[in-house]
């Protein structure tokens, strides 16, 4: 038996962690055919323990890394 699933959506600002309510950047859909939303924080914290109960994870954490800038130096 094969499974086809549709890509998941980028994740925006609206969507909340559901263990916080921090803007989410996991998005874990489970094989009873949930879906848990996390932050950062939330997501590594459980990773191990998603990973056994998920169908997929959505991961957009890397977005965190790609938007944070460094002041010029004569701002600090």
């Amino acid at each position: 038996m094969t499974t086809a699933l549709a890509p998941s959506s980028a994740l925006s600002a609206a969507d909340r962690c559901d263990r916080c309510g921090a803007q989410a950047y996991v998005r874990v859909t489970l094989t009873s055919g949930g879906e848990l939303l996390f932050c950062a924080h939330h997501g590594r914290e459980h990773s191990e323990k998603l990973r056994d109960i998920a169908i997929t994870i959505h991961d957009e954490t890397g977005r965190l890394e790609a938007t944070q800038t460094v002041a010029a130096e004569e701002e600090r």
